[in-house]
């Protein structure tokens, strides 16, 4: 299986990362297995799950079917907040699941700040750094003032910070406070989760036309071009496919200006604020 030649981004830790993988959020665990299968298969080396997704296990089966040597993949998962108090051992259980000795990159999944335990979590995977058995730690929906606290409590900057971002909801002041910082950004729900009529706007059908591309496809783009790390949801092959076909062109300065101004600060998930499911 050929890998595709996908632009990889240097975290802070001198680790790097793909910067398109494949995300399993809301696949259901009968399909995961064939549907992370299928993404090795087209070429994909960067797979992102999570333990509350319920599909780690089905995710390891699909890697260790594929023979691919494991220092040719990026895996990431992340601990759930009623784990936060044990991180340790959630991490534990997650490699199980998984079938691997070591994941690529660990996420504290949500702050919950009502819990009060982001920082003492923060703090567990700090020592699971520590053992080798993540090679990078970051942090999910982390806010500026969540951030904050945890390089004030411990002074150790998280790799990554996995975000709710698309062209209607574009988290500019989080997003420089990450690059000022040194953390990369990730895309969770890149393409707006298919909740909008984002693939309708005049920005993105015109660079569609304009280049020969799909609407999903421009969105992607657009990413990339800011450097942003995306791992769009699909459960097709074929879409698979499309979504890694975006390497071949170039946004121009005023296409992406365009999608820039589409910014609406309009996001279609939970509030890291006040989320506080366990």
């Amino acid at each position: 299986m050929t890998a595709l030649q996908i632009p990889e981004i240097k975290l802070n830790d001198g680790n790097r990362i793909p910067q398109l993988g494949l995300g399993v959020f809301k696949v259901d665990p009968g399909e995961t297995e064939r549907i992370v299968a299928e993404a090795l298969e087209v070429g994909y080396r960067h797979i992102d799950t999570a333990r509350i997704y319920d599909n780690e296990a089905e995710t390891g089966r699909a890697i260790a079917a594929s023979g691919i040597p494991r220092d040719n993949l990026f895996i990431t998962t992340k601990l759930w907040n009623s784990d936060q108090e044990d991180p340790v051992a959630a991490f534990e259980q997650s490699l199980e699941r998984l079938g691997l000795d070591a994941v690529d990159l660990y996420l504290v999944h949500w702050p919950v700040p009502a819990a009060g335990t982001a920082v003492g979590a923060w703090r567990g995977l700090i020592e699971i750094i520590g053992s080798g058995r993540a090679r990078s730690i970051g942090v999910s929906n982390f806010e500026i003032e969540h951030l904050r606290e945890l390089l004030d409590e411990t002074g150790v900057v998280p790799a990554v910070n996995q975000i709710e971002l698309h062209p209607l909801h574009q988290r500019r002041e989080l997003r420089e406070f990450c690059a000022a910082h040194g953390i990369a950004v990730e895309a969770w729900g890149p393409l707006a989760q298919g909740k909008s009529d984002l693939f309708e706007r005049d920005a993105i059908t015109a660079a569609a036309a304009s280049h020969g591309k799909s609407p999903a496809q421009i969105v992607l783009r657009w990413h990339v071009q800011h450097g942003t790390i995306v791992f769009p949801k699909t459960i097709r092959r074929a879409r698979m496919i499309e979504n890694a076909a975006i390497f071949d062109f170039v946004l121009g300065d005023d296409e992406m200006a365009a999608i820039d101004a589409l910014d609406e600060q309009h996001n279609f998930g939970p509030d890291p604020r006040t989320f506080d499911v366990r």
